[in-house]
């Protein structure tokens, strides 16, 4: 808890003021919400359970929709129930626990993605030596060092924000807490600590957007030499984990690239990274991907053949 704050609880705006609204956002979220879990928790089954999806890859992909569902809780049932609520509240430690999960989930989505983005590269650019490079150690050293920088980037904003006076108004213009309504709120000079989180935040969102782009500006310069069936089926791979990357990376550079104001549209923006992105993550990955939409054909008859008996 914030020894210097006087502030023990903020008081959440949310989407809306109109209950008619409310009502609405709240069955369109919940159903929203509930795919977000089904759809990305089917998704770990399928490959967990596919021996045909074995490759680096899907093992990326299965943590990528692990972590879409951790990510997507730290935010959607609380919105969810706030909309259900006239007051809708949070304790000041429950909204810095709900600050650091957001950034620790959120982190390790950004590693991840670099991460899958290396693995096509090295898939398409150097494939005699695929097996070699991303060996069974290698992805898991990979995906270790995506965890922990998730935690080293999200244990830095927290500390960032315990060094911040709340002495009152406490009410959020927001539906969850997140560091710029925060910073706001705080009776302080933020301008310093606005610029660290730029740093830590909106630089690593720029950066890791940027190596992101040039691999792929490298893959499409390599798929010029190859028959036209191979770069259909390159391409195909890449442009699913393209169409995820821009609408998760450009929402958060909007955001976190400018960390002394809050805009109105904020809210709206918000809702492409924390419910949109993971709730198309599943099908994006699987309509365009002709594997997984076999392994889950299968797994579907091998279900239904276990009911019967």
């Amino acid at each position: 808890m914030l020894p210097t704050s006087n502030v023990t609880e903020f008081i959440f705006l949310g989407l809306s003021s109109k209950q008619e609204v409310q009502r609405v956002c709240f069955v369109v979220f919940l159903l929203m919400y509930t795919a977000i879990v089904l759809g990305n928790s089917l998704i770990v089954l399928t490959i967990k359970s596919s021996k045909s999806l074995r490759s680096p890859m899907y093992f990326f992909l299965s943590h990528l929709s692990f972590v879409e569902i951790c990510y997507s809780s730290t935010t959607s049932p609380k919105l969810i129930v706030d909309l259900l609520v006239k007051k809708k509240t949070i304790s000041l430690e429950g909204c810095i626990t709900q600050l650091f999960f957001m950034h620790f989930f959120g982190g390790i989505e950004i590693y991840l993605l670099t991460v899958m983005a290396y693995d096509r590269y090295v898939a398409i650019c150097k494939p005699l030596h695929y097996m070699t490079i991303m060996s069974q150690q290698m992805c898991g050293l990979l995906l270790g060092v995506s965890w922990m920088g998730g935690f080293l980037h999200s244990i830095a904003q927290i500390l960032l924000m315990f060094r911040l006076p709340f002495c009152g108004p406490n009410v959020i213009d927001h539906y969850f807490c997140d560091l710029l309504p925060l910073l706001e709120l705080a009776c302080t000079d933020t301008y310093f600590i606005g610029q660290l989180i730029v740093v830590n935040g909106g630089s690593l969102s720029l950066i890791s957007f940027g190596v992101l782009l040039t691999s792929y500006a490298v893959i499409l310069v390599h798929l010029r030499g190859h028959s036209k069936e191979g770069r259909q089926k390159a391409l195909s791979t890449c442009a699913s984990h393209i169409t995820v990357v821009v609408l998760l990376f450009g929402p958060c550079i909007f955001i976190y690239m400018r960390p002394s104001t809050t805009l109105s549209i904020d809210k709206m923006v918000a809702l492409f990274y924390t419910v949109i992105t993971p709730l198309l993550n599943p099908v994006i990955y699987s309509l365009r991907n002709a594997e997984v939409k076999n392994a889950m054909r299968k797994l579907w008859f091998r279900t239904l053949k276990q009911n019967e008996k």
